[in-house]
Order: structure tokens, then C-alpha cells, then sequence
């Protein structure tokens, strides 16, 4: 049956193998039947839930085209009844990519998504090369995701809503509520007459993906409306995008409100330092979780970092000034380098000066790292101090976002390496 408990968090250590998904989902990889008529699978870290009902098959979301074939297999171990009926929670390729295999076994379902997917996937035709580039950046992987004016792996869909679409099935009422979270085009579905919620991104198990430094805008406010909406239900099962299911009405409560708690908190710890003039980078410093939440497993901070939703809330409510004058019209970052290099009297006090201060101010260690290899990219010297510092950051950090980002700067300076390398070959 369902984990009554999220999973525990708190005892992972970033340096250990694999990635943070597979030390944190630890999820159903074969269809189960978790509730009467009601099917649920984790492909890939992706949550997909087929319910039953007489008319046919609701499915909510469909995963990633990478395991669209073995989705559709594995539910269909369990049940022969028709695709009546797919909801997408979300424009995100992990979630609304999986359908073409239903489609080619000659399936015609009605495709419900909030309108917002469709001017997502609108963009997404127009920004492709971004998403593929943020994509290697944010996972590190070499080969980043075709977006869908390339390939027919996205099936449109046929109806869309605003606000709120209740539908019925098979004689059973499904409520689409729509919410602004990680995408502005979120749907969450409750089911009443089986007590089930389907939360999409909306519940992740881990502090929400809120900031990301590479993402479009997330909606932390409304975020937490949601959860407060959802919270209000009294579901009995929450079926997630991501990580593990959760049972119980006072269990899905607690937790829902608790991560409301924490966004709402994190937007007005930002405000009051907007509303006092400070500069962006001291707002940022000083976020936090509230004390008597810091401590729960399911706001960890393992994806995304309550600075970096701080900067998010900045994005929504102020200007991209950072707040210090030099900043408005500034040097380029290369010109900043050569000229503090130069003022040190070359690359290697910079970098004997970051070695030195790496274990007791690694942020400072950074700058320090990141000005010697932009005054001097072809410096051995300047490659490996980045190489060894962002490397000993990345094993640390427990975000993907910012573990995503360290490494990227490591395999950037390991390549400008292996070039210098092969110029002198």
C-alpha cells in the first residue's frame, strides 16, 4: 500500500554515487494497484496515474517519450479498459511526452490541459537551443531535449480550460483546478468519490522547485495556494509527479501546509528587504526557512535552495538592478578578471589565494577561482584551481540546481584543458 511517511532525507550525503534522484525516489518502477481501480508507476522519477472507471482509463500525465512504451506496457498488465480520458498537469516534457504509444495502439482519448500548455509549447518552439542548453546545464547530460518542432513525440490537446473544469467519467466526478507553481499552466486533479489527489509538480516531497537559476518565473505565492487548496480537499491519497506518495488526510495536510508555510514565508522575508532598499545579494543571504520547519525531510532543500527563491521573488516583484551602482553599466566579467588578476600581480597569487581560503570561505574561494580562469582561460594553473574547487563545491552541495551549475563550470575549465592540451600537441 501507500508510504504513510515521505521518505527521510535528511541522512543523504551529496558524495556518495548516483545521482539525487536515485538516491531519493525510490520509486515504483512497475505499475501498482495502490487504491481499488487505481494504478500508479514512477518511470524515470516521473509519477503516472491511470484510474479506472466504467467508461475507460483516466490518465493523469503520461511521462517522457524515453518510456512512453514502457508506461503504456506496464499499465496494460493491469487493465484492458479504453484511454477515455488524459490530463497533463503540466507543458513539461516529463510529463506530457508519453502518450504517442497509446495513440499508435489506435487509443483516441480527449486530451485536457489548462490553455496556458499550448502557449508553452508555443514558446518552447521558438526557444529550443535555450532549453536544450539549460537542460545539459541543470542535469549534466550531453545531449539536451529536442523540443517539439522537431520531433511528434507531443500530442496536443484537444480541450482545454482557465480556471476550474469539472468532468465526469464513468459515472465518477474528476475537479481540474488550475494553479500557478513551477509553470503558470499547473492542473492539479481530485478525484472526491475515491478521496485521491493528483498534485502534478505541485508536491515533490522536497522544498519546491521554485527558484530555478535557469527557468522561466515560478510563482511561490500561488504555489502555496495551492497547497492550501489541495490541503482543504482532505484527500486520504496524494498521488505526486515526483517521489513518493503520501497517505492520509492529516498527513496530506500537514504536509501541504507546512511547504506553504515555508514559500510564503521565503516571499516575505524577500519583500521586507526589498521594501528596505537592501541590495539583492544581502536579501538572499539572509532567507531562510522558519526554524520550526527547518528540520522536516520534505523541505530539504535536494532540487532547488531558498536563495534561489528568494532571487525569484526579486525577479517577480523588482528590477534585475542588483542594487550597487557599478552594477547598472558594468565591465564585462572578463575585463573584472584581468584587471583584479593584474592588480594581484598575476594568475598565481589569485589562485595560491584560492586554494588557501577554499576550506574556510569556499564562496569567496569561487570568486577567486572563476577571476583567474576568465583573465586566463588557457592557464593550467587557473583550469585546475576551477576544476578543484567548483568540483569539491559540487560534491557538496545538496541541490540539483546548484550541483547542476558547479559542475558545468568543472567541465568547462576540463575542456579548455583538454583543448590547450591538444594546441600544444
Amino acid at each position: 500500500m501507500a508510504d504513510k511517511v515521505v521518505n527521510d532525507t535528511r541522512n543523504i550525503d551529496p558524495s556518495v554515487g548516483g545521482t539525487l534522484f536515485e538516491r531519493y525516489f525510490t520509486g515504483r518502477h512497475t505499475a501498482e494497484e495502490i487504491a481499488d481501480k487505481t494504478y500508479f508507476l514512477t518511470a524515470d522519477y516521473v509519477g503516472v496515474i491511470a484510474m479506472e472507471t466504467s467508461d475507460g482509463l483516466l490518465l493523469v500525465d503520461t511521462g517522457m517519450s524515453s518510456t512512453a512504451d514502457r508506461v503504456h506496457d506496464e499499465l496494460r498488465k493491469h487493465t484492458t479498459a479504453p484511454l477515455h480520458t488524459v490530463v497533463y498537469t503540466h507543458g513539461h516534457m516529463d510529463h506530457a511526452f508519453g502518450l504517442k504509444p497509446w495513440i499508435d495502439a489506435g487509443e483516441s482519448p480527449r486530451i485536457i490541459a489548462q490553455e496556458r500548455v499550448v502557449e508553452r509549447f508555443e514558446t518552447y518552439k521558438r526557444t529550443g537551443p535555450l532549453n536544450i542548453h539549460a537542460n545539459k546545464v541543470q542535469f549534466g547530460i550531453e545531449e539536451g531535449i529536442v523540443w517539439p518542432q522537431e520531433h511528434d513525440d507531443f500530442i496536443w490537446p484537444t480541450v482545454t480550460y482557465r480556471d476550474e473544469l469539472t468532468i465526469e467519467v464513468g459515472g465518477e466526478t474528476f475537479e481540474l483546478h488550475h494553479a500557478k507553481g513551477e509553470t503558470d499552466d499547473a492542473t492539479w486533479v481530485f478525484a472526491p468519490e475515491r478521496g485521491i489527489v493528483c498534485t502534478g509538480d505541485l508536491w515533490i516531497g522536497m522544498l519546491p522547485n521554485c527558484g530555478n537559476p535557469q527557468k522561466v518565473q515560478r510563482y511561490p505565492e500561488e504555489w502555496a495556494d495551492a497547497l492550501e487548496a489541495i490541503a482543504s480537499k482532505g484527500p486520504r491519497l496524494l498521488l505526486p509527479g515526483h517521489g513518493p506518495i503520501v497517505e492520509g488526510a492529516e498527513q496530506i495536510k500537514k504536509l501541504c501546509l507546512d511547504t506553504a508555510e515555508a514559500l510564503r514565508a521565503l516571499v516575505e522575508q524577500t519583500l521586507e528587504g526589498l521594501n528596505a532598499g537592501r541590495p539583492h545579494d544581502e536579501i538572499v543571504a539572509s532567507v531562510h526557512v522558519p526554524d520550526h520547519l527547518i528540520t522536516e525531510p520534505y523541505l530539504d532543500p535536494l532540487y532547488d535552495r531558498p536563495e534561489f527563491i528568494a532571487r525569484n521573488v526579486i525577479r517577480k516583484y523588482g528590477g534585475w538592478w542588483s542594487g550597487h551602482p557599478a552594477d547598472l553599466l558594468p565591465a564585462s566579467r572578463e575585463a573584472q578578471a584581468r584587471e583584479i588578476v593584474a592588480l594581484a600581480g598575476g594568475v598565481d597569487p589569485v589562485v595560491d589565494r584560492a586554494l588557501a581560503v577554499n576550506e574556510s570561505d569556499p564562496e569567496l574561494a569561487g570568486h577567486l577561482a572563476e577571476w583567474a580562469f576568465l583573465a586566463e582561460p588557457g592557464s593550467t594553473r587557473a583550469c585546475q584551481c576551477v576544476i578543484d574547487i567548483f568540483g569539491k563545491r559540487a560534491e557538496s552541495e545538496i541541490s540539483l540546481m546548484g550541483r547542476g551549475i558547479l559542475s558545468h563550470a568543472v567541465r568547462r575549465a576540463e575542456k579548455s584543458l583538454a583543448a590547450k592540451g591538444e594546441s600544444e600537441a
